[in-house]
């Protein structure tokens, strides 16, 4: 092989090694928001572009694609009266390939038909958590405590059973080696933001947004 034709490869396998490296860097950190009505925005005017998740996407910019996988009214246990593993969005959450995922579901769960199973939480948490942990993308796992209902909660939800279930997902988070973002905390003396006492509306759903994004990059950062 002539010199010139050595250095033309060579230079081209460079090439191609520098551009392979620009579209690694250029992927986005793929987030998948697990959660049930909170998550999809059903307080919001407008899900679409209210609800956390479409916020967190634009409080995070171009290097994420942030998605949506909230299913109204599911239960964290799967003996619940609307288990998120039965879900087909539980199914896209998993085929989204995530890099992240943030979980947030526990409310339907306080639910007196619900929390009955509540010993039944821990175990089905951790396994809800190893379906993702098991992808390929080994995607990093953020776990919710979820907001707080104020006063008398509706359909069912309480605050009684929320609080209840704040250790158990520490301890879970613990357990799974996930970090925990502390939503309950964030909307104290926030009751106003949760006009129903259950869902945040536009204005909730940002802080919840903000809260989320200090939690994925105001500590650990989610890249991998």
């Amino acid at each position: 092989m002539s010199l010139t034709r050595t250095v033309l490869v060579t230079f081209a396998g460079i090439l191609c090694a520098a551009a392979a490296v620009f579209a690694d860097e250029a992927k986005a950190i793929n987030v998948a928001c697990v959660g049930d009505s909170i998550t999809h925005g059903s307080g919001t005017k407008d899900p679409k572009t209210q609800s956390y998740p479409s916020q967190l996407g634009t409080m995070l910019g171009d290097h994420y694609k942030v998605g949506n996988f909230g299913v109204s009214g599911a239960t964290l246990l799967n003996h619940g009266d609307k288990p998120y593993q039965k879900q087909k969005l539980f199914k896209d959450a998993l085929a989204s390939s995530p890099d992240v995922v943030v979980i947030m579901l526990g409310t339907n769960d306080s639910k007196p038909q619900n929390w009955k199973f509540k010993g039944e939480f821990v175990g089905d948490y951790k396994n809800l958590i190893d379906q993702f942990k098991d992808l390929p993308t080994h995607p990093k796992i953020f776990v919710c405590l979820p907001p707080p209902v104020p006063g008398k909660g509706n359909y069912g939800i309480n605050e009684a059973g929320v609080t209840e279930e704040i250790p158990m997902i520490k301890q879970v988070a613990k357990d799974e080696h996930a970090a925990v973002i502390d939503v309950h905390s964030a909307f104290e003396g926030h009751a106003d933001l949760l006009p129903d006492r259950v869902h945040p509306n536009a204005q909730g759903a940002g802080i919840l947004a903000k809260t989320v994004d200090q939690g994925l990059v105001g500590g650990e950062s989610p890249k991998k």
